[in-house]
């Protein structure tokens, strides 16, 4: 992404105040546009052919029509926004969703500005944004799986979908490392798991990285939810 590049940008969220505080924010960017605002999610659906967004910021919890209503009305003919969900609920349950739905961003509305600003930049370089408190509570859920299983050892690699059909060039060993890490394990415990060193784990991590296009244990973790949930196969469009 370059300083010059100009993205046109909807808004959609049914408090005005906030609304307007958004679209100030980002009138102080030089490559953000905001092309239109709505405070109903279906008003945008409506109009989304003509707003043309690259970028769509998204409140959750509105009346009649939700945020996630939104996501799953977006049409597939066409060209799709990147989506970042702005809101007030650290509920786990919305946060998977939504990402399953294709977001690829989820902020808490009380995020400042500054950092709403540079987590935007990061959804448009092909990044997922998360604040502080989101990736609290994905940490929570992937932990709660993780105690909550009550399978024997090594036996929940077996289990869920084929990553390996969502892409193709994972090894069996790094389809075995990447469920590990959905579960919240750390290398250590993943190379116990697995009988093999932490060095390589390190390996299989960072070759997981670059296969799936993505930079972050917690972008790995997210990408396997969406997997298991029949959520898109990719994270971003960007790779």
């Amino acid at each position: 992404m370059t300083e010059t590049a100009n993205y046109r940008v909807v808004v959609v969220d049914d408090h005005a105040l906030f609304r307007r505080g958004l679209v100030d924010l980002l009138s102080e960017t030089a490559h953000l546009q905001v092309v239109a605002q709505y405070d109903s999610g279906r008003d945008c659906i409506e109009h989304i052919s003509r707003d043309r967004p690259e970028l769509l910021l998204l409140d959750l919890q509105m009346p009649g029509f939700s945020g996630l209503d939104t996501l799953k009305s977006i049409p597939a003919d066409g060209p799709r926004p990147k989506v970042v969900v702005l809101t007030a609920s650290a509920d786990s349950a919305h946060l998977l969703e939504a990402l399953r739905l294709g977001a690829q961003g989820y902020l808490m509305k009380d995020t400042h500005p500054e950092e709403i600003l540079g987590q935007l930049d990061q959804v448009l370089a092909g990044q997922i944004a998360m604040s502080g408190t989101s990736v609290t509570a994905l940490a929570k859920h992937i932990q709660s799986r993780e105690i909550n299983d009550d399978k024997e050892p090594g036996t929940e690699t077996d289990s869920g979908p084929h990553l390996r059909q969502a892409c193709p060039e994972l090894t069996e060993r790094e389809e075995q490392t990447l469920m590990l890490i959905a579960r919240g394990l750390n290398n250590k415990l993943i190379a116990r798991e697995l009988g093999i060193s932490d060095n390589t784990v390190k390996v299989y991590v960072k070759s997981l990285l670059r296969k799936l296009g993505l930079h972050s244990r917690l972008e790995l973790a997210a990408w396997v939810h969406q997997q298991q949930s029949g959520g898109p196969k990719e994270l971003n469009e960007a790779h």
